[in-house]
């Protein structure tokens, strides 16, 4: 199966527009799906294997009336074709109003001031305005308004009929009438041949003024993307042939040597070789902190060196760095479609033709029951039906905030994979968590070392870190760590055994060493009762206990534990406050888990849980009835965070981890967990509302322009005025979206 190609789609104004492009795609030869996202602009078509007609594509959306190129590489592809279709849209605004303005003036003369109407006759009469008004409207639907008719026309013919059929015969139908009505008067009925050649214009600039605001405030939906875009410097110094040179980005390769100074970005993805500094890489995983790094620590393209100047190997470039696979991600996210899309893009489907057929109904009920002048009723009714009920909102409610909410969730460090890992966080009432690596560090540490017979700790630690420097067990490995960190020299071993499950056995400094559990002491023949009140207490609070003898006779106590991670704490309490129920999966021994447990707060723990085990358990909880989200960050965590409802990957663990999650914790503290949940749910609840205010809006209004409140209170709603709050509809649903740019993560307390 081929990669999806990317396709930038011009000219689409509603939802209906996007079904007609993704109708025209599906139905090319060698298309196996196709999606496409009315927010971004965007298709997503995959071609089936060996299939890749992508000329055929392109030329069935322009047959559908809309103009697809493929997306360039490099930051943001759509950004040249949104520029100039903004552009576009504001040269046709500006011609429409310097056009409809003085249409508007001539039409409201007779309601202005007697003397200047009286004026305007003076120099000419009344009928010669009234051909002023019919060639400056014909100007306005010739020329600006002719994407309304050429979409259309291609929305009639493809009978997938949208916004632009509305606005085409809403101004149509205001702009015949008057023609009509000046040419022929004496075929309507008395007082009826009325001119509306202001509806016309206006409609067709106030809908012009509406989309233009309206691209404008959807280009500030893909800023948080293009500030994540730009963190890539332009270009880099790398040592090459003895010297050191400035090359773009573009052209570096794995291996290269690059050279950074204080205060710039890193290009590209590598490895530290000399020098040591702190990095900030708060872009990246959402952590305010700077991390320090030296030789052999791994760095990220885009993150800010801020000290010292060091020299790094550059070990991915191009779209392989994070940086690149973050931007991926979150385009990926903001093209897809979530759940909550699908009643909308039903409705939309359904929504026009019932529009005409309320309009049509609305035109027949006033020549039926209307006033004498019942013809021009009817016609300004079903003419403001027709221009208040385009669907512009409805299409827009679910995409702009999917785009503004994954976008602000990636500068915070948090990667959501599609819209619909967002709607299934937002509904999620348990999550389970694995132990290693995602409540505590991952990396044992020595918590405990204690000697029993009253020798300098200096000594028996040293020498036990002899004796464990050929060890590769993480107990082992944490005892030399320690005595490292302390600045003991560590003696070389001989003779080192290791027997697995029992400890190690080593000669140093003419001295036998033997390190390892209670179990292995007795098979020594060590007496470790000494030790065991100590043992007792260490592994009661869940600590991996090794005692340590010397020459036979035990001298040391030490424990080891893998402590738990800073923030976990208070994320869990944090969790919890939003109702959400926390259970802990872990391989770990029984006393383990219930420590760990306790000190995190957790009520709900199963220890000594095999890795097949952890999938079963997410499906036990999902039978149960909730709404399970799994959190983990290894190789074993896999099939579990597939299982999940929502997988979430810690993104500091593996590949094959981060590969599996629907959602990717960059920084792999569990307070991006709380940050992720409720950003979540506050995106769908911006969703919702804009849902519930395009549908209300409509329910509330159509009536409205029926002329419902005409026989109550005598008022009639204007075209003109129809088109304005059409376009205003619009707008809201676009800034409601992007006050998701605003949100911040809550203060989570450390512990």
């Amino acid at each position: 199966m081929e990669n999806p190609v990317r396709l930038v789609v011009s000219g689409m104004t509603c939802a209906n527009c996007s079904l007609r492009v993704e109708k025209a795609l599906r139905g090319v030869t060698g298309v196996q799906e196709a999606s496409v996202n009315f927010a971004t602009g965007t298709a997503q078509v995959l071609f089936q294997s060996g299939r890749h007609e992508l000329n055929a594509a392109l030329a069935a959306v322009e047959k559908a009336g809309y103009v697809a190129v493929p997306a360039e590489t490099g930051p943001d592809p759509e950004r040249k074709v949104r520029i100039g279709e903004l552009a576009s849209l504001q040269m046709d605004l500006t011609v429409a109003a310097a056009l409809t303005i003085p249409v508007m003036a001539l039409a409201m003369l007779p309601m202005l001031a007697h003397g200047i109407d009286s004026t305007a006759h003076l120099f000419h009469p009344a009928p010669l305005w009234h051909w002023v008004e019919f060639g400056l409207t014909t100007a306005v639907l010739l020329w600006p308004g002719r994407r309304f008719f050429r979409l259309g026309l291609a929305e009639v013919r493809g009978r997938a009929l949208g916004m632009n059929t509305l606005v085409m015969l809403g101004a149509t139908a205001a702009y015949s009438y008057s023609t009509l009505a000046l040419l022929a008067p004496g075929l309507f009925p008395s007082g009826t041949a009325l001119l509306y050649f202001e509806a016309a214009a206006s409609i067709v600039s106030l809908v012009l003024l509406g989309r233009y605001l309206e691209a404008r405030a959807k280009g500030h939906t893909s800023d948080a993307i293009r500030r994540l875009m730009n963190l890539t410097p332009p270009t880099a110094r790398v040592r090459r042939n003895g010297g050191e040179i400035e090359l773009p980005v573009a052209g570096l390769v794995a291996g290269d040597l690059v050279s950074v100074r204080p205060g710039e970005r890193l290009p590209v993805d590598g490895e530290i070789i000399e020098g040591t500094s702190w990095i900030d890489e708060s872009m990246l995983t959402g952590e305010p902190l700077p991390a320090e790094k030296g030789p052999g620590s791994s760095v990220s393209g885009g993150t800010v060196n801020t000290t010292g100047a060091f020299t790094f190997r550059a070990t991915r470039v191009g779209a392989d760095t994070v940086l690149a696979r973050i931007v991926a991600l979150v385009e990926e996210a903001q093209a897809s479609r979530p759940p909550i899309q699908a009643l909308a893009d039903r409705i939309a489907g359904v929504f026009v033709p019932v529009v005409l057929a309320i309009a049509a109904a609305t035109f027949l009920g006033w020549l039926a029951w209307g006033p004498a002048t019942a013809l021009n009723q009817a016609f300004v009714a079903a003419v403001a039906v027709l221009v208040i009920a385009c669907p512009c909102a409805m299409g827009l409610a679910a995409p702009t905030a999917i785009m503004v909410g994954t976008g602000r969730s990636a500068e915070l460090g948090i990667l959501f994979r599609n819209g619909s890992a967002l709607e299934s966080l937002a509904s999620t009432d348990t999550v389970v968590l694995d132990k290693t690596g995602t409540i505590t560090r991952g990396r044992p540490v020595l918590s405990d070392f204690k000697v029993l017979n009253g020798e300098p700790i200096e000594a028996i630690l040293s020498l036990a870190a002899g004796a464990e420097e050929p060890s590769e067990h993480p107990v082992g490995r944490a005892v030399v760590e320690f005595a490292r960190q302390r600045g003991l020299i560590i003696p070389e071993a001989g003779g080192f055994r290791a027997i697995p499950g029992r400890g190690i056995t080593a000669l140093v400094a003419g001295k036998t060493i033997q390190a390892g559990t209670a179990r292995y002491m007795a098979e020594l023949n060590i007496d470790a009762n000494p030790a065991m009140g100590e043992l007792d207490i260490l592994a009661a609070q869940g600590k991996s206990v090794l005692l340590i003898a010397v020459d036979g006779r035990i001298s040391a106590i030490a424990a080891v534990s893998d402590p738990i991670k800073e923030g976990s704490v208070g994320a869990i309490r944090a969790l919890r406050q939003a109702g959400i129920e926390t259970v802990m999966f872990t391989g770990d021994g029984q006393r383990t888990a219930e420590a760990v447990a306790r000190e995190a707060g957790i009520q709900r723990w199963e220890a000594e849980v095999l890795p097949g085990g952890k999938s079963d358990g997410v499906d036990r909880l999902r039978r149960e009835g909730r709404h399970v989200a799994f959190v983990g960050d290894g190789i074993n965590d896999a099939p579990a965070l597939a299982r999940a409802d929502t997988g979430i990957a810690i993104g500091t663990g593996t590949d094959i981890a981060m590969e599996s999650g629907d959602i990717i914790l960059m920084s792999g503290d569990l307070r991006g967990l709380v940050t992720a949940i409720l950003l979540a749910r506050r995106t769908i609840r911006i969703i919702r509302l804009n849902f519930l205010w395009s549908y209300a809006y409509n329910a509330a209004l159509i009536p409205v322009a029926a002329g419902l409140l005409y026989p109550l209170l005598g008022l009639q709603l204007d075209p003109m005025l129809a088109a304005g709050a059409m376009s205003l509809s619009s707008l809201f649903v676009v800034t409601n979206s992007l006050r998701l740019r605003r949100f911040s993560p809550p203060p989570i307390t450390l512990t």
